[in-house]
Parts: C-alpha cells; structure tokens; sequence
C-alpha cells in the first residue's frame, strides 16, 4: 500500500481543496516524517499521479505573492472511493505505519464501521498470537541461531502490546470519544 497516497487523498477528504504545500505543511505538522516514511517530495508526485489517473481533478488556481498561483485539488468520486479501500485495509495491516495513519484518518470514517474494523484488527492479532503459541513446542534449542523461542517470543510481545493498545482504542470510541463523519453536524449549502 501506498502510504502517501492515502494520506494525500485522506488529508484532501479532511480539508477540501487545497493545494499541495498546503498538503505538505498539514502533513508536517502532524510530524509525519517521524512515523513514516513520506518525505515532501513524494507529495507532489503523488498529487500528480492522482490527477493523471483521475482521483483527482484540478478546480481552480489560489493565488500567491510569492510566485505562481497554486493549482488546488480536490477529490473525485473515484479518488474517494480509493481512499475509503485504502483506509480499511489500512485498518488490518500489520504494518505499523499503516495502522497509524488509518488511526490518523478514522474520524472520516462512520463510528460504526471504524469499531467493526479495529475489532477485525484484534481477531487478525490474536490468530498470529494463536500460530506463533502452536510453533513454540516445535522450537525448543534456545542455544543456536536463529534463536527461535526468543524470536517467537518477541514476535508474540509485539502482538500482545498491539492488541492491547488496539482494546483499547476500541473501547475509546465506544465510550464516545472523537466525532465520526457520520456524527458531524449537516452544513447548509
């Protein structure tokens, strides 16, 4: 999955139409280079190639006392559909910058279906912990590489953490923290 282009379509869903250093100071000011690996550059490819395969469209031109005016970009039907299937995948990776930008990018999303997915997330970490418990006995010679009872049980530490903390951002959002899209008041056009 490409991170870069879920954030740039999930950041556009967020704002509305902006252009692209618009894009790269939200984005900055998340600290994104601290929890992925997108870099600015990649931004403006992505808004390119995004328009080039229609997910984007170009609506207009902001203009800029500081050279040429700034083309603006909003979603098309197809780049939200594409951002909605790249979100919930995002949500089952076990890929922890992926999680972290579905978890950035929930709040476009009904409460209802970010719940279904985080407990689909925690169902996934409990079966890798299931696989990693039945290949324990198999492995039992702590004393030569690889060392596997050792890696089978940092593999499963980390799965632990992860669900845990993923309990408990369900139970968050079950107590009524954040506001969904589907909770946001309707604005009169």
């Amino acid at each position: 999955m490409s991170i870069v282009r879920l954030l740039v379509l999930g950041v556009l869903e967020l704002k509305g139409p902006s252009h692209g250093y618009a894009l790269q100071r939200e984005l900055q000011a998340w600290n994104i280079e601290a929890w992925t690996k997108v870099k600015p550059g990649s931004i403006y490819h992505a808004l390119k190639q995004l328009t080039k395969e229609n997910k984007l469209s170009e609506v207009g031109t902001e203009s800029s006392t500081e050279g040429p005016g700034r083309t603006l970009y909003q979603l098309t039907e197809s780049g939200l559909t594409e951002f909605k299937q790249l979100l919930e995948q995002s949500f089952l990776s076990t890929e922890q910058a992926e999680l972290a930008v579905a978890v950035a990018l929930m709040q476009c999303l009904p409460r209802s279906r970010v719940l279904e997915l985080l407990q689909a997330q925690v169902q996934q970490l409990q079966a890798y912990q299931a696989g990693l418990n039945q290949l324990q006995p198999d492995f039992t010679e702590r004393d030569s590489a690889p060392h596997t009872p050792d890696l089978l049980a940092l593999w499963g530490s980390h799965l632990q953490v992860s669900q845990n903390w993923t309990e408990q951002l369900i139970t968050r959002i079950q107590t009524g923290e954040y506001c969904f899209v589907d909770e946001r008041p309707k604005t009169s056009t």
